[in-house]
């Protein structure tokens, strides 16, 4: 059961109206790091989850993910306030009207028409929201690093954001947010450490003898950390097919009646490598430049 305060979690004060910064916003309103995708995601996440402590957490971030979701959405709207009268009132001149909404050089004038100033599910350059955008697996360990990672990324996204204004409300109300996403990011990770065996993933193990192999498959100078040190790891230099023993090639096994008629393909399709045909290519080629400094291309007769 889900109840509405109105108060927003958070008090917001905006000094004045931006419709480009509003646009900017809507990047954590309906964009892939926004508090949408966060809520959906962790809201999914919980319904699924057989530990009674992880699903109250991540139904308890999910919810609060509402919460911001709500701030920027009325910052958005806050913002978009002035041209929102003016747009539906037409009180200002066309030319002046769309210099105010399109005067921070992005795409607000969007927002403004499409959606009468009101905070839309799409992101900064108005590409709908999506449900592609929870890459939730069903595996808690893989999702909790998941959820860590989108924290990370939101973080920094409403640093940028922060940087894009000087309106001390606006940055005021965003440095919240971004302090909430590291407050989430931390019981994330606490989740996920509380979990004695959190790696590999899954139940599978790995094969043991590839499990601690590093391939250095890059050459022009190595590199060497404990990314890839003898401490941690068996490192290949030079690497070279196949790491199996095998002969590298791919092969199946056919019934003989398929087997037949995949020889009768071949052979149907083989290619002469003893032929050099003339092409479309060949017959409308243009001769090559002698001199490409000073040459010139003549037409053929």
């Amino acid at each position: 059961m889900f109840r509405h305060v109105k108060q927003l979690q958070y008090t917001v004060r905006v000094a004045g109206p931006n419709p480009g910064l509003a646009n900017l916003l809507l990047e954590q309103f309906g964009g892939p790091q926004g508090e949408l995708a966060a809520a959906c995601r962790y809201f999914t996440q919980g319904l699924g989850d057989e530990d009674p402590g992880r699903k109250d957490l991540l139904m308890d971030i999910a919810t609060e993910e509402l919460s911001h979701l709500e701030i920027i959405g009325s910052l958005v709207g806050m913002l978009n306030k002035g041209v929102k009268g003016e747009l539906a009132e037409g009180t200002e001149k066309e030319g002046d009207l769309y210099r105010s909404i399109t005067g921070a050089g992005n795409d607000s004038h969007l927002t403004s028409l499409l959606y009468g100033g009101g905070p839309a599910l799409t992101n900064s350059a108005g590409v709908p929201w999506t449900a592609a955008y929870i890459d939730t697996i069903g595996e808690v360990t893989a999702d909790l690093r998941s959820n860590i990672a989108a924290e990370a990324r939101a973080k920094i996204l409403y640093e940028r954001l922060i940087n894009m204004t000087d309106d001390p409300g606006v940055k005021d109300a965003l440095g919240f947010l971004m302090t909430r996403e590291v407050a989430h990011q931390i019981s994330f990770e606490k989740a996920l450490y509380s979990i004695q065996n959190n790696f590999p993933p899954g139940k599978l193990p790995p094969i043991e003898k590839y499990a601690t192999l590093y391939y250095d498959m890059s050459e022009g100078g190595e590199v060497r950390g404990s990314w890839n040190s003898d401490e941690n790891f068996d490192y290949v230099t030079n690497p070279t097919p196949a790491v199996d023993g095998g002969d590298g090639t791919a092969s199946v096994q056919l019934p003989a009646k398929q087997q037949a008629a995949l020889d009768d393909l071949a052979k149907r399709t083989a290619s002469d490598r003893e032929v050099n045909p003339v092409t479309g290519t060949d017959i409308g080629a243009v001769p090559p430049i002698e001199n490409a400094t000073t040459a010139s291309r003549k037409p053929k007769k």
